[in-house]
């Protein structure tokens, strides 16, 4: 049996707990974070909590006193200690009470933190690259909100079901502009000539946390990357490409579309990484 956390009582996982004038399921009036727990440690949990605040004031949240990074932590602690995963995958969500879309009757953060088990081999380096296809019916607007994980996900659920009809692993998704956004769950990576490119926050990719982290760790290994507007044309182009988030880590693609890439640097850098942060790549 699963178990649920919602605003601080743990419940079966199926258990009701949403009205049907809530404002997160009318309007997707929130936000959310997917966090890697592993080894006793909620991996990046600081730098998910400021990405969540920074969010909650983007989206006018009143945020009670109480309401701290330190009790949400805490909440999602308990909520695996509950559920007795050595290893998981916690979502958190954080969405606005009843009201209408003028009428808002309570804008505090109502929380829901699920987990489910992740295995022992999670984060490791794939052995088959991945098959990725290119959406391009949805484009993601460019905004205030583009690098928030907020619950307005429509390409990126529309590219999911595409790819998943193309069978493939994941789809890439394309700003406005039709540059290079990022994936259904990922930040993306180019590597061309030995450089590594990757779309600015500017172009609208989620500012993910483990993008954050690679940038900084890769500056520190001494390579050149650069964060500049991708087009399609640029990444059918690379020699390598590589996807990141916090639950994966690094995997390499081997396909988009017809392009076949290689995984030499993407290999090599994945094990200077493992070298310096062994608990976050073993």
């Amino acid at each position: 049996m699963i178990f649920i956390n919602y605003n601080g009582q743990i419940v079966e996982e199926n258990t009701p707990i949403i009205i049907a004038n809530n404002r997160g399921l009318r309007y997707g009036d929130g936000l959310f974070e997917t966090i890697k727990f592993k080894n006793n440690t909620l991996f990046f949990i600081d730098d998910h909590l400021a990405r969540l605040w920074n969010g909650m004031k983007l989206l006018q949240f009143d945020i009670p006193k109480l309401f701290t990074p330190d009790f949400l932590e805490n909440q999602i602690l308990q909520l695996i200690k509950k559920n007795n995963f050595p290893t998981a995958r916690v979502r958190l969500t954080i969405i606005k009470g009843k009201g209408g879309l003028y009428d808002a009757q309570n804008h505090s953060p109502q929380f829901i933190i699920e987990c489910w088990p992740l295995p022992a081999s999670n984060g490791l380096l794939n052995e088959n690259g991945l098959h990725c296809c290119i959406y391009y019916d949805a484009l993601k607007p460019i905004d205030n909100f583009s690098n928030c994980k907020h619950n307005n996900y429509l390409p990126y659920t529309m590219g999911a079901i595409f790819a998943k009809n193309k069978k493939c692993n994941d789809a890439i998704i394309l700003n406005h502009k039709q540059h290079i956004c990022d994936s259904t769950i990922a930040n993306i990576f180019l590597i061309k000539e030995d450089i590594i490119i990757t779309p600015p926050l500017s172009e609208g990719c989620v500012a993910g946390v483990l993008r954050h982290f690679i940038i900084k760790e890769l500056i520190k290994l001494n390579y050149k990357i650069i964060e500049v507007p991708i087009t399609t044309a640029d990444l059918l182009e690379a020699d390598e490409v590589f996807l990141s988030n916090s639950i994966y880590n690094i995997r390499w693609v081997s396909c988009i579309e017809d392009k076949s890439y290689q995984n030499t640097l993407t290999q090599k850098i994945y094990f200077q990484l493992m070298q310096t942060n062994s608990s976050l790549f073993c």
